[in-house]
């Protein structure tokens, strides 16, 4: 008997005879109200976690910052590609390669109001997950149509069976002493672009 069928095989036991798992309640929140303006909401999550907000594809060369190389998915609408930078299209540049620009440009799956957080699941225009976290600068298109209020809101737009890189700010952790360090774990720089 493997590992594996023997600590299943505990579990069986140790489950005969127990009852059976009571009803988990959903009753949460699944939307925002009518009213709520969830375009505002996100901007002030976002700029709550330090992201840059920016207004219109005519945002895109000041999001970028003066980069000079920026990395961008193949299928990135032409119409995005803004402002005097080399847009280098993501056709399997190496790691290395994306360490060595200046930032990417990307859009996204899904935005979620409540939390500030833009989903991303390597759909149109939003290149694969290394391309979005090698670089230190991440500047991301956000469609007000792919706002959503909350998460329960937010998920259908995804490709379930895609890898998903979920965004909530720049890159950031913290030590054991609590000492916050950005770009750990992906871009320490993020700028949101929304348009209509």
């Amino acid at each position: 008997m493997s590992a594996r069928d023997e600590i299943l095989a505990r579990m069986r036991r140790a489950l005969e005879g127990a009852s059976a798992a009571p009803p988990v309640p959903r009753e949460y929140r699944r939307s925002l109200d009518a009213e709520v303006d969830v375009v505002a909401m996100l901007i002030d999550r976002l700029v709550d976690y330090k992201a840059n907000v920016h207004r219109g594809l005519d945002a895109i060369p000041e999001a970028l910052g003066g980069a000079v190389r920026v990395a961008v998915p193949a299928d990135l609408p032409a119409e995005w590609r803004r402002g005097s930078a080399e847009f280098v299209e993501d056709r399997g540049l190496t790691v290395e390669e994306l360490d060595g620009v200046d930032a990417v440009l990307t859009g996204c799956a899904a935005a979620v109001a409540v939390s500030g957080t833009i989903m991303l699941d390597a759909g149109a225009a939003q290149g694969r997950r290394a391309l979005t976290l090698v670089p230190d600068h991440h500047v991301v298109v956000v469609r007000r149509d792919q706002i959503r209020g909350h998460l329960a809101e937010a998920l259908p737009r995804l490709d379930p069976t895609a890898p998903q890189t979920w965004i909530s700010g720049p890159s950031a952790t913290s030590d054991i002493e609590l000492q916050r360090v950005e770009g750990v774990h992906g871009p320490r720089r993020l700028d949101v672009v929304l348009v209509d």
